[in-house]
């Protein structure tokens, strides 16, 4: 590979790493924090960091769902539940991304994301989590889908926070919803490649995509270690620190 200079593409090998390592352990946040670099401080247009993210989340959601089946974090009923809605929702936001601005509702979703994770912070700080079997389940996978798509990253953070109110484990929660991501993904990746053609495939892409498959196999093993009350705690805080960062971003 000569004249190929690996200075520009460890940056975002780096990030690719990281956050595959939080999104494999905690069920959320490698489209939040990967789409806020590309938009913020790349300045890339939404719907391609979106298209960019989405073809990185192809493979490795694949490798981190593996990894979550291998370790048995997957409840294959509530999997079944969400992956058809999600993936309707995916196509619908990724074809709105690419035909309108849905910047606009962004600040409104993000603050209700923070509010979550400050709700999932004062369960874990109250005391013993109780596990309860979810109801809302469909409804939830179909706007995941297409907040995802249209905000560049949401399917964790909304239907893995969502989940964990309702009461879900949170073990399998992060396991189904990682796996249940990849039919999400590829779908959205195959709509924006419809419409966007090869343009979201950078060099940017690629140091994302190589961080994030190193990182992928740990997120089961991660997920199953952790125990119930320090899990959600850690996805409270985060939900609210990257959520309350969003909205800044988006009002000032």
């Amino acid at each position: 590979m000569g004249g190929f200079d690996w200075s520009q593409i460890l940056p975002y090998i780096a990030v690719g790493f990281a956050a595959q390592i939080v999104d494999g352990a905690l069920g959320m946040a490698f489209g939040v924090i990967n789409s806020t670099l590309l938009v913020s401080v790349l300045g890339m247009p939404p719907a391609l960091a979106s298209a960019s993210v989405h073809a990185v989340e192809t493979f490795t959601t694949a490798a981190s769902g593996v990894s979550h089946i291998v370790h048995r974090n997957v409840d294959w009923k509530l999997f079944r539940r969400l992956v058809i809605p999600g993936v309707i929702g995916g196509v619908l936001g990724a074809y709105v991304l690419s035909s309108i601005d849905a910047g606009i509702a962004r600040p409104f979703v993000m603050t209700y994301l923070a509010a979550i994770g400050l709700y999932l912070l004062w369960r874990a700080w109250r005391g013993r989590v109780e596990p309860r079997q979810p109801k809302i389940i469909e409804p939830l996978g179909l706007a995941g889908g297409f907040l995802d798509a249209a905000g560049g990253g949401g399917w964790g953070p909304v239907v893995t926070s969502n989940l964990l109110v309702q009461g879900s484990t949170p073990r399998t929660t992060i396991g189904t919803v990682n796996t249940s991501e990849f039919f999400l993904t590829a779908t959205v990746s195959a709509t924006f490649f419809a419409t966007m053609g090869f343009a979201a495939f950078t060099m940017t892409t690629i140091g994302l995509l190589i961080g994030g498959l190193i990182a992928a196999p740990f997120g089961g093993f991660l997920a199953k270690r952790v125990p119930a009350r320090p899990m959600m705690a850690l996805v409270g805080a985060l939900l609210t620190v990257t959520s309350a960062y969003s909205v800044y971003l988006a009002l000032r």
